[in-house]
């Protein structure tokens, strides 16, 4: 009832899955520093509270570590079940624990497609992704802790521009094709 769909759900028959990731590990770092040192200061506070009376103020500050707990395991289970999926024919993102979201936008649409890595990226292994498309910002404008991305860029670039070695030997062999045609069309002509 309360289990987030599969992402695979969404896509029609027709359609055949290329990408299926989660995004980084790394998105969930600046959530675990807050977690800690919200923790360790109502530990700290909680060392300060004179023993006897406080007892309330102890009982207070305990649940409040407890709610910052629940909320890190809730930013963990939010992170776990969003996906980024990319098909032959459009973008996908689902996320939502309670509330399934569902970002999609056709491969048809994109008019460019910008690759970034930071430092911590290039050492943790995750980047940016931004999709443009013609003259409109999209929901999958900026796809962020994209792990593995360059491989993940040069399949998405693969759909989105065409393999463009494949379309180099097409042309070659057409230009081939056509100067056969038009050699036999001479030497029948004689």
């Amino acid at each position: 009832m309360f289990a987030p769909r599969d992402p695979d759900e969404y896509l029609l028959d027709t359609e055949r899955r290329v990408i299926r990731v989660r995004r980084h590990w790394a998105v969930l770092v600046w959530d675990l520093f807050e977690a800690v040192g919200l923790l360790v200061g109502l530990v700290l506070v909680s060392y300060l509270v004179p023993p006897g009376n406080g007892w309330l103020v102890q009982n207070v500050l305990w649940y409040a570590g407890l709610a910052v707990l629940v909320r890190f395991a809730y930013q963990v289970l939010d992170w776990y079940v969003e996906r980024i999926v990319v098909t032959d024919k459009r973008f996908l993102i689902t996320s939502g624990i309670f509330t399934t979201n569902v970002a999609m936008m056709p491969i048809t649409k994109v008019t460019d497609l910008t690759f970034a890595r930071t430092l911590m990226g290039r050492i943790l292994g995750y980047g940016t992704l931004v999709v443009e498309s013609a003259g409109q910002i999209q929901a999958l404008n900026r796809i962020e802790y994209v792990p593995s991305p360059d491989e993940v860029e040069d399949a998405i670039s693969g759909l989105v521009f065409g393999d463009k070695k494949g379309q180099q030997q097409d042309r070659f062999s057409m230009l081939k094709a056509r100067r056969a045609a038009v050699g036999k069309r001479k030497a029948a002509k004689l």
